[in-house]
């Protein structure tokens, strides 16, 4: 069984989220779900990226970094989208950090630190003509560079493809990617 901070995308801690974090849990694994958004959820991403902006990324990044303060032993962090800046953060600083997985989004290793931690592992998922991660793709390339990464890119458009509340959601796509995490998971145990 692995620990896994799971961090929400802009539209906040939907069902979807939930749903994602059920499906770890069934696999055998303890997943956390913070909520950086202290309950508020939004229907559009437009509205969800607003809010982020008014509070400040760096205040999404120090709430994640604080649900991890609250963790004991190693785990695994997984970010959808905006979740991927405390999931990445906390991979690159946090020594307890096992794995990363870094689901629609990716920022270049260098925001956080100098390149990638020697032992953890880290797992990215694309879709691959997702007109919001166009900027990402080459962070995501860039961090794919490293030995050891997984980059697994995926058909279609859309953006949260692994959240069933989002218009974008891909049953196909997600149940892919989440097949691949749960192998990834596993080797981190």
């Amino acid at each position: 069984m692995s620990d896994v901070l799971l961090f929400h995308h802009a539209l906040g801690l939907t069902s979807g989220i939930e749903a994602l974090a059920r499906r770890l849990r069934s696999a055998g694994h303890r997943v956390t779900t913070p909520d950086l958004y202290d309950g508020q959820v939004f229907a559009s991403l437009d509205d969800g990226v607003a809010h982020a902006e008014s509070i400040g990324f760096d205040t999404v990044i120090e709430r994640g970094v604080a649900a991890a303060g609250r963790l004991d032993g190693p785990y695994a962090t997984m970010g959808l989208s905006l979740g991927v800046l405390p999931a990445q953060k906390l991979a690159q600083t946090d020594s307890s950090v096992t794995g990363a997985i870094l689901c629609h989004g990716a920022v270049p290793a260098g925001m956080f630190g100098d390149g990638w931690p020697d032992g953890v592992g880290l797992q990215i998922h694309l879709v691959e003509d997702d007109p919001l991660v166009a900027e990402d793709r080459e962070a995501a390339d860039e961090l794919a560079a490293l030995a050891g990464v997984e980059l697994h890119l995926y058909p279609g458009s859309g953006h949260l493809v692994t959240d069933q509340t989002s218009p974008d959601w891909d049953p196909d796509a997600a149940g892919r990617i989440l097949d691949r995490i749960e192998r990834f998971l596993d080797h981190r145990r």
